[in-house]
């Protein structure tokens, strides 16, 4: 799907404001993200660092968790705000990868600037999913 100029905007915003609201006293890198479900409702989150630093949780996966979390299955498109539009790391494209390779992705600068446009399936070329794991018995 294609993403209007509105849509994006509204998304990297969104997202924008959620990086507010980030936890991040060690690394100093706040980010937010916002995920367009399907159902055209916007979920957003911010990372949560812990001094126990593999307890650490993503923006991106944050946003999603919580969309599960509420219902929603498919998404549409992901915004991902940093101060540098850093990409998302190999955790976090796993888990895009499991609700759909179509997905957009705008990765952003706090400043609103999309650095990169994108699919999922083009971050994770050759992504692990659920047609590779063997039929239930």
């Amino acid at each position: 799907m294609m993403l209007t100029d509105n849509q994006k905007s509204t998304l990297v915003q969104a997202a924008a404001n959620a990086r507010q609201r980030a936890y991040a006293p060690y690394s100093k890198y706040p980010v937010g993200a916002a995920v367009l479900g399907a159902s055209g409702r916007i979920y957003t989150a911010a990372n949560v660092e812990n001094a126990a630093y593999p307890l650490a949780i993503c923006a991106e996966r944050a946003a999603i968790v919580k969309a599960i979390s509420e219902g929603e299955r498919k998404f549409t498109a992901i915004a991902v705000v940093s101060s540098n539009g850093g990409s998302p790391c190999g955790s976090c494209r796993q888990v895009m990868a499991e609700f759909g390779l179509d997905t957009r992705v705008l990765i952003a600068t706090a400043m609103g600037a999309i650095l990169r446009e994108s699919t999922v399936e083009e971050l994770l070329p050759g992504a692990f999913g659920p047609q590779d794991l063997p039929p239930g018995e």
